[in-house]
């Protein structure tokens, strides 16, 4: 009786299990650990000593500087990041708007869309909506409104 055992180890699968669960919180540990590292440099309101100060706290003593992280801050951490997805998703929206050349494309594409909804509604008739659509579809070298209107007219 006087021996001890090791439950963990006297069955294999229970080691394995015991392994991976400490292998998990590991990683989970690194990723909290980068994302509030990077929570600290894209918080706009902290001034440099700030970020400085949180820093140095969550690298020298990591396992308190991130709780004591996540209680005083952990609250405005996910306010931080939708603005930063808000704002990638903005800049995004913004290149492909200027990449797919700014509103000649889409202007054309909206026109034949709403075109197409009145049809649908009745309100014109499909000669109406055949002469529209040309219309529309002939103006390919005006790029503006004013110009199409300009190029309509003459």
């Amino acid at each position: 009786m006087g021996t001890q055992t090791y439950l963990a180890y006297d069955y294999p699968l229970l080691s394995i299990f015991w392994t991976m669960l400490w292998f998990f919180l590991w990683i989970m540990w690194f990723i909290l650990l980068f994302r509030i590292i990077g929570d600290i440099f894209r918080d706009d309101t902290l001034s440099g000593w700030g970020k400085t100060g949180w820093l140095v706290f969550v690298i020298v003593l990591p396992f308190l500087g991130v709780f004591v992280y996540v209680i005083a801050r952990g609250k405005t951490m996910g306010r931080r990041e939708i603005t930063h997805a808000r704002q990638q998703q903005e800049a995004l929206d913004a290149y492909i708007r200027e990449t797919a050349g700014g509103t000649g494309g889409t202007g054309r594409a909206d026109e034949l869309n709403r075109l197409s909804e009145i049809r649908a509604r009745g309100d014109i008739s499909d000669e109406e909506f055949r002469r529209a659509k040309e219309l529309v579809l002939s103006d390919h070298g005006a790029s503006t409104p004013s110009d199409r209107g300009a190029a309509s007219r003459h």
